[in-house]
């Protein structure tokens, strides 16, 4: 029990991490598009700020696909064509959560 304790600390201690990252990341990127939008941008800030939108599109893709009827028979094809198709579905947050460290053996 005091192992399940420790690793779910760590785990929500990382998901805290990784939601405060994101949001600074949020915060970057709609500074750079008021920034384009009054013309005093670099090309290398709006490919961060691109690349931030991205992954919100992903989270917001994820999040549709889990609440469809049938979620549970879909999600694995859906990510398995993914996978074929060299298409990134997972949000770089969750993948910093997914650390081979972190697998239960």
């Amino acid at each position: 029990m005091k192992i399940f304790t420790k690793r779910f600390n760590k785990t929500l201690s990382k998901l805290q991490e990784s939601f405060l990252t994101e949001n600074r990341e949020n915060k970057k990127m709609l500074d750079t598009y008021i920034k384009f939008a009054e013309g005093s941008v670099s090309e290398e800030e709006l490919e961060i700020a691109n690349s931030q939108l991205q992954q919100i599109l992903k989270n917001l893709g994820l999040g549709i696909l889990i609440v469809l009827p049938f979620s549970p028979i879909t999600l694995p094809y859906i990510f398995t064509k993914a996978k074929e198709l060299n298409i990134d579905l997972i949000p770089n947050w969750y993948k910093s959560l997914s650390n081979e460290d972190d697998r239960l053996e």
